[in-house]
């Protein structure tokens, strides 16, 4: 099989680099429709991005009615005021949802149809709006890809909006911006992102170039998570988290997702419960049941955290490898079970049918049906 890799966007990471933000996207355009993380207004965060695009002399207005429904009725708001300004772009700001829902925007901005249509299977044949991205979590496993997760409002099942190809063209990636999380938000988001790390690395549609991408994401997060003992880094945690957060992003993209971050996409979408949280949760529940058929993968993560040693056997570092995820959760005190959460076993069954259905399905570590995910939510009950 021969391997193919293009990616499009231009990739700024570095401390105070949302000030050239107003620079940057000049080429783009002079008028933007910025969708904006409503937690950002409580900090200094939404400023800090006004002022670059207002110094710079672009015309903006912000979208921050994320609040107000589902997800595909935002969508279907957002795109009006879009059109009705006659924007050249689209700039977002926030966490995952800020940005999937910018990336639908931008997808279907000169399409004629209805978003359900595409919500329903549709592929946009029309030209995207360019999509500038700033993320203010590290953990967005759809931002160099061509799909974006939606909930649709009329089942509440997560469904995967086709986009086009090298629509973000502008990535910005700001330690900075991580000032709005709290310490239990930025444990349970290292989590998240490192499962999504772990899942990517050990998928069927892993290669020598998502291998490569995502054993250096795994040591970046890990020396974020352990204040950079793991890495032995003078960097500070935020700017590991970071680059870690980056490279976890462009190792999905050539690669795919599994189990732990498929579920808690669908059981948000469903139930409304933090992504964070619950892929957590199941991340040492994942590792065990994946440690049956990639023991030597998962054994090597486990050395490049630094959990084990090169002479560590495979099933004793895979061991170290699950407690040192349960420790984290309790040190964050963290939920350690689903039932934690409020949410009842039948409910969660509704959300590994949903996750069945979703065509990421295919690039799972191994082929798992609709009883397998529900084996994975029982055990982390």
């Amino acid at each position: 099989m021969n391997f193919v890799f293009k990616i499009s966007p231009n990739i700024v990471l570095g401390t105070y680099a949302t000030a050239r933000l107003g620079q940057n996207v000049r080429e783009w355009g002079s008028r933007f429709m910025l969708i904006l993380d409503p937690v950002l207004k409580d900090f200094d965060v939404a400023d800090k991005i006004q002022k670059s695009l207002n110094d710079r002399k672009i015309d903006f207005f912000v979208f921050d009615n994320l609040l107000s429904g589902l997800d595909t009725e935002i969508c279907d708001q957002a795109l009006k005021l879009a059109r009705e300004s006659h924007v050249h772009g689209i700039i977002c700001a926030g966490g995952t949802r800020s940005a999937n829902i910018a990336r639908a925007v931008s997808a279907l901005y000169n399409e004629p149809h209805d978003i359900y249509d595409f919500v329903d299977g549709a592929v946009p044949t029309t030209a995207s709006l360019p999509l500038i991205v700033i993320p203010t979590t590290m953990r967005d496993a759809f931002l160099f890809t061509d799909r974006t997760p939606l909930v649709d409002a009329r089942s509440r099942q997560v469904k995967l909006l086709k986009v086009q190809s090298g629509q973000c063209k502008l990535a910005i990636f700001d330690p900075n911006l991580s000032v709005s999380l709290t310490e239990n938000q930025v444990a349970s988001m290292s989590l998240q992102t490192l499962c999504i790390a772990i899942e990517a690395y050990i998928s069927q549609k892993a290669n020598f170039f998502s291998d490569t991408i995502l054993e250096k994401a795994v040591e970046l997060l890990a020396g974020g998570m352990t204040g950079g003992k793991a890495g032995n880094s003078a960097t500070p945690a935020e700017v590991l988290l970071a680059q870690g957060g980056c490279m976890t992003s462009l190792g999905a993209a050539v690669s795919s997702l599994g189990p732990a971050s498929l579920l808690s996409l669908t059981i948000n979408g469903r139930f409304d419960i933090n992504r964070s949280l619950t892929t957590s949760i199941l991340l040492p529940y994942f590792i065990e049941e994946a440690s049956k058929y990639r023991t030597e993968k998962l054994a090597k993560v486990a050395q490049i955290m630094q959990i084990s040693t090169t002479g560590t056997a495979s099933d004793a570092a895979v061991t170290a490898l699950v407690d040192f995820m349960r420790n984290r959760l309790a040190m964050a005190n963290l939920p350690a079970r689903l039932k934690d959460l409020g949410i009842s076993i039948e409910d969660l069954a509704l959300a590994a049918d949903d996750c069945a259905t979703l065509e990421l399905m295919h690039g799972l570590p191994r082929s798992m049906t609709t009883e397998d995910l529900f084996d994975l939510i029982k055990q982390a009950y």
